[in-house]
């Protein structure tokens, strides 16, 4: 579904000991694909990496030179483990030091002797870097060139994602159509893969699930033509009732 030589492409970089142990479910990974494919932004990578200081600036490397976007998450926090900003002053090679203005907002957020070490260490960015402006905690995210270096935390994540939009180029969006139906998914794979033959300028996946003692698929057409979409999922649509079955249609 990707078109390089026309919508901007993505990458996210999911930071975190705790994301990798389980302790930790990462739901900003989904929020960031929808996020983004509604601006036409293709989400075309994801990478996990620890708290480790050598394994995120290799992976920030990697991606942002093969992807227009990079987005990060996590490690921008007060503790000792949150190392994200010194690694990605590491990647591009620059200073890190305290930013006026982040260390202005978040000496204002705080009581009276509160605004502790630990804390200002929430103001320290790269040389360069423009901030990402929180609206939840106050506490900024950046962006260097084309990484843009965000909260785990979900709520603060998708505030950070809103301040985030106007500075992203825009693309065609993909339209999607899907098509549930209560037939198994072996009795599907033959016929739907050649009603994809047929329509070959969208992408047609098949998701199974069992509920309630019935086998079942959520069929879904994908691409950037509307009208390619809804064709192929009518196509669907008469597949499945040739087959005996009544199709249920959603967006």
């Amino acid at each position: 579904m990707a078109d390089a030589a026309n919508n901007p492409s993505a990458a996210a970089l999911i930071i975190g000991d705790e994301i990798l142990s389980g302790r930790t479910q990462d739901v900003n990974l989904n929020y960031l694909a929808r996020f983004l494919g509604a601006l036409g932004v293709d989400l075309l990578e994801a990478r996990f990496v620890p708290d480790i200081e050598a394994e995120i600036v290799s992976a920030l490397n990697a991606l942002r030179a093969k992807h227009t976007y990079v987005f990060t998450t996590g490690g921008i926090g007060p503790t000792h483990d949150d190392i994200t900003a010194d690694a990605v002053a590491k990647a591009f090679g620059v200073a890190i030091d305290f930013h006026a203005e982040a260390l202005a907002a978040l000496a204002a957020r705080y009581k009276p002797g509160e605004f502790n070490d630990a804390r200002k260490r929430m103001a320290r960015v790269p040389a360069g870097a423009t901030l990402i402006r929180n609206s939840v905690s106050v506490a900024p995210g950046f962006q260097i060139a084309n990484v843009f270096v965000l909260a785990g935390v979900p709520m603060i994540m998708r505030a950070m994602m809103e301040e985030v939009a106007p500075r992203l180029a825009r693309g065609r969006p993909v339209a999607s159509a899907t098509v549930t139906v209560a037939l198994a998914e072996g009795r599907l794979a033959g016929p739907l893969a050649e009603l994809q033959k047929a329509h070959p300028g969208v992408a047609i996946g098949s998701y199974p699930f069992y509920e309630e003692g019935i086998y079942g698929a959520s069929l879904v057409v994908r691409g950037r033509d509307k009208t390619a979409v809804e064709a192929a999922a009518s196509a669907i649509e008469a597949m499945v009732r040739g087959m005996g079955a009544q199709p249920r249609r959603s967006g």
